[in-house]
Order: structure tokens, then sequence, then C-alpha cells
């Protein structure tokens, strides 16, 4: 059996690979964007930034990642599966990036993806043994059948693909939380890997976050270039199928939330997402301004800002599942409830007296106007504050004028 160091070195030579190999190519995915006229304007409300931004830099994420899996250590049946999965779903990005894809298509290729990677073997097969189920392997985990499994495991790989597609709406953030999220599944695997044979899962995951941190520079506001569809596809489906290959076989009731914890905010924005929309009377797949970095930008945050506290809970969330794989619950339970509290900070407004539906289904816009409101009113009061202070100063010292030279004296 290879030995931990062995690993170390081939994971340390995965992160180099994909950082350089992603910050040298971000450049060429600029000249080609602007070859291919794949242009993000600023056409709409939604969108944050002012100017033309190219969107094709997923392929230096795409291009970094990959070359690093190449890592012979990094091989395995399963790793090579989903390199074909990413490659598929890459090129329906990019395709979607060029084209403009109906999102009945896109998402119908995706489902697609989702099969073939399926068919070809990786699978969710089993969950937790919540209830004492009697179908239970060795390990006391409910055993699924084909069509349950199948159903599981599509909608993980769609679901978990959309909502970092989702979460792609400032500079820098779906890539420096695919980077967090990867890095934590990584540490998870590689602590646990030479026991389970999860190493080669623990390299992969290493490439993509290496993919991400050697693009963000270009991709950080300002940034300099978009991953487009092309880039949030690939990242949503590498960290969703990566993060359910080799899972933790063990026996604990909480063995298969691992993954889940670790993309909790992705999934709960999702989530969220659908359920406004749903109450709105709204089609699901409707681009809105309810996100997380939405309602931290119509706070008045800034991007960059908005940016670094979703960074946080990110990061928070990929600590909790550490600690859970290691089973050190209380430890954990403390830091989920300080990200739930941040979350219910960010959505919750100043004003929560309008109802939960419509706290839920209120759009960004109206939050901007009644911050903007209140920044007036802030306003106002300060500068009468400071006019009053300026007239009593003023009528201070013409009353100091006015004392005779006795009055001083006195």
């Amino acid at each position: 059996m290879l030995g931990t160091n062995y690993y170390l070195a081939k994971i340390i030579e995965a992160l180099v690979i994909s950082i350089v190999v992603a910050f040298a190519t971000a450049p060429l995915s600029i000249r080609i964007a602007h070859k291919l006229g794949v242009i993000d304007r600023p056409k709409d409300a939604r969108r944050v930034h002012k100017k033309p931004i190219p969107r094709f830099g997923g392929m230096a994420i795409f291009l970094g990642s990959m070359a690093a899996m190449l890592i012979p250590a990094g091989m395995n049946e399963k790793i090579k599966i989903a390199m074909i999965g990413g490659l598929l779903m890459y090129l329906l990005g990019i395709a979607d990036d060029i084209k403009n894809l109906k999102p009945a298509i896109k998402f119908l290729g995706q489902f697609l993806i989702a099969s073939i990677v399926y068919a070809l073997g990786i699978r969710i097969t089993f969950i937790s043994n919540y209830f004492g189920a009697s179908v239970t392997d060795s390990h006391a985990n409910v055993i699924l059948s084909a069509g349950v499994a199948y159903f599981i495991t599509v909608l993980w790989i769609v679901g978990i693909t959309n909502a970092v597609n989702l979460m792609d709406g400032l500079d820098g953030l779906a890539a420096g939380s695919v980077a967090i999220m990867s890095l934590c599944l990584a540490y998870i695997a590689y602590i646990h890997g030479v026991r389970l044979g999860s190493m080669p899962v623990c390299i992969a995951l290493v490439a993509v976050a290496g993919g991400c941190i050697g693009f963000l520079p270009y991709n950080f506001s300002p940034a300099k270039t978009f991953m487009g569809d092309g880039g949030a596809l690939y990242l949503g489906y590498m960290i969703a199928v990566l993060s359910v290959i080799s899972p933790l076989k063990r026996a604990t009731v909480v063995g298969a939330l691992i993954p889940m914890l670790t993309l909790a905010v992705p999934i709960f924005d999702t989530a969220f997402a659908m359920l406004r929309r749903v109450l709105r009377h709204e089609s699901i797949m409707k681009a809105d301004k309810g996100h997380l970095h939405h309602h931290l930008m119509a706070a008045g945050f800034g991007q960059r800002r908005s940016v670094l506290i979703m960074y946080g809970i990110v990061g928070i969330m990929g600590e909790v599942a550490i600690l859970i794989s290691r089973e050190l619950y209380k430890d954990a339970i403390p830091l989920f409830l300080i990200a739930l509290l941040y979350l219910g900070i960010i959505i919750v407004p100043k004003r929560s007296k309008k109802g939960i539906k419509r706290i839920i289904t209120q759009d960004t816009s109206e939050l901007e106007k009644e911050y903007f409101t209140e920044y007036l009113n802030y306003e106002r009061e300060r500068r009468k504050e400071l006019r009053e202070a300026a007239k009593a100063a003023a009528e201070a010292h013409i009353d100091e004028e006015e004392k005779g030279p006795e009055d001083k004296l006195e």
C-alpha cells in the first residue's frame, strides 16, 4: 500500500499544476472570448457589473483542473468517469455561452450527462440508516433499489450543478466558494483516505480547488473575465460527483450528510430561490435578484465585502462537515448555529414585520429602496444636527462679543 507521504507529494503536485495552468491560460481565454464574441453585457438590472466582460474564463479552470487530474496517482476508474462527465458538462456550458441555450434544453443536457455518469458506475447506492430499516449492509446503511439510486444520483448531480451556477452572481463568488468547498472535502478524504481508499478523490478535489485559485486573480472584483456557464456547470458537476465517490462508509447516522453540509450554502440558496419563485407563482427557472449575495449587495456591502462574507459562511459549513466526519458533534453544533444565524441575518431585513411569506418573496430592489430611503433619512437628520450645532455656536459667539468689558471681568 502506498504511504501517506507519497499521496501528500501528489496532492501538492496537483495543486501546483492546476494553479499554474489555470493562471497561465486565463489570458488566452479572454482573447478567445473576444474573438468568439462571448461577452457578458450589463443588459438587465440583475447584473451588477457596469461594462462588458468576457465570459469564457471557465476554460482556464477546466484546463487547470483536468491537467492536474491526469496525474497517475489520481486516476482510477471512477475518477476517469468523473472526468468524462466533466468534459461533457463543460461542452454543454460552452454551447450555452455561445448560443444562449433555452433553460429546458440546458436542463435536459444536464439530466442526460448525469444519467450517463450513473450508467458508467458513479452512483449513490445507500443512505445512512436513520430509522433502523431491515435492508442494510454491514455498515448499517440502507441499501437503495436501482430506481431510487438513479433518481437520487441524478437529482444530486443536477441539483448541485445548478446550485453552483446560481452562485455565480458576483465577481469571484463561485470560484472562491468552490475552492473552499473542494478543499474541505479534500481534507475529509485525506484524513480518512489511506484507510478508505479515497486518496484519488482527494487529489481530484485539490485539482478542482487549484483551478479555481489560479483563476481567481482574473475573476475577483473588479473582474477581468467571468467563468461563464462553461466554468460554472463544470465546477458544479465536479464537486457534486467527487463528493459522492468513496463516501465515508461508516455506521453513523450523519455520515451521508457530510457532502450536504459542505455544500450547504449553495443548496440553501437554491432551495430558498425555488421556494421564493413558487410563492410568487413564477417558474423556478426564472432568474431574479433574491439570492444571498443580492441581499448583501442591497445592504450596501459592495461586491468585495459581500463575497468575503459568503466565503466565511461557506468556510464555516465546511468546517462543520470536517468536524462531523471526525465525529466531533459537540464542536460542530455551535459552528452550525453560527452559520444559520448569519444566513438569517442576511435574509431577514431590518424591518421584518411584513410576514414570513413577504420576507421570502421580496425582491432585493425593494430592499435597496428601503436602505436608500433609510440612508437619506439618516443624512437628512445628520445635516440638520450639524446646522443646529453651527447655529448654536454662532449664537454663543455673538453673545460673547456683545458682552462689555465689565461683564467679561465679572
